[in-house]
């Protein structure tokens, strides 16, 4: 980025706002009326007092505190229009937070997934809104192209991946699917970064292993560990055409894929799988 785009960059950043947990102000949802033993009823008298509730917002300013989901939920979510991130208290337990872990493990679990939504803010659409929700253009002529350039890798890159074995010509979207890769590979690095700033406040013994594995291996193995899953096949072919997450266990490999860490860590070699370099490696920030 030029002097200038940064400048609105950071700026972004200064509005950013986090909300983790619950919501300091809870919904009021006095005057809907739900009855035992009618699931029919009550789901429409729920989307009507809903749709009440949406209507009376307009005219009135974003309130940056509303929520738009349960803090029993497993989810943590970027908002554009409003510039927040929300981290629900279902997902401040393992295998993405461990209070009592290494700062490897959280750092490549519960780190990566805060850099991935604050790096949402900064994708191909995030980036089209500004600290305040609005739909602005902030970047230069110049910077944008770079940006798009670098992204285009990114695209090129989930393009060939074809996950499913018995559909060998069914492949990722790249398009489709470039906002969560861009902000799975900003997230992982700058969680990385963190880690190393981290060590550096809080020195490990020279050498040591946990289980077996460097700090710099479980931060990889921590993240990897959150997309395991099984999807069947037809599952599969509809989220490849439906769903702007690539599937889980390409979200383990594409962003470690692209990184110099990660070839450090594990001492790969060019040429070997999870090695990309030259035009081939993503570099977005």
């Amino acid at each position: 980025m030029s002097d200038e785009t940064k400048a609105k960059a950071i700026a972004k950043w200064k509005n950013f706002l986090p909300r983790i947990g619950y919501p300091d102000k809870w919904r009021d949802w006095s005057g809907l009326d739900i009855k035992q033993g009618d699931y029919y009823g009550d789901v429409m008298a729920a989307a009507k007092f809903n749709y009440q509730y949406d209507l009376h917002k307009i005219g009135k300013a974003t309130d940056r505190q509303e929520w738009s989901m349960t803090p029993q939920t497993v989810n943590a979510v970027y908002f554009s229009s409003s510039n927040t991130i929300t981290f629900a208290a279902a997902i401040l337990q393992p295998p993405f937070f461990y209070p009592n872990g290494d700062d490897a493990i959280n750092y490549g679990a519960i780190g990566a997934l805060i850099g991935h939504e604050a790096s949402h803010g900064f994708d191909d659409k995030g980036s089209q809104f500004d600290g305040d929700g609005n739909l602005a253009n902030w970047w230069t002529k110049d910077d944008r192209q770079k940006f798009e350039i670098r992204a285009d890798r990114l695209v090129q890159q989930f393009n060939d991946y074809a996950p499913i074995k018995n559909v060998p010509d069914a492949h990722v979207n790249g398009r489709l699917t470039l906002g969560e890769n861009t902000a799975d590979l900003g997230g992982l690095s700058v969680a990385y970064d963190a880690l190393q700033q981290a060590l550096k406040q809080n020195p490990r013994p020279a050498g040591e292993k946990i289980g077996g594995y460097t700090q710099d291996q479980r931060f990889f193995l921590s993240w990897a560990r959150l997309w395991r899953g099984s999807v069947r096949d037809k599952e599969e072919l509809v989220r490849l055409n439906t769903d702007p997450h690539p599937p889980d266990s390409l979200r383990a490999i594409g962003a470690p894929s692209n990184m110099d860490a990660f070839a450090r860590a594990f001492q790969c070699k060019p040429g070997d799988a999870m090695v990309r370099s030259g035009d081939k490696q993503a570099k977005i920030w």
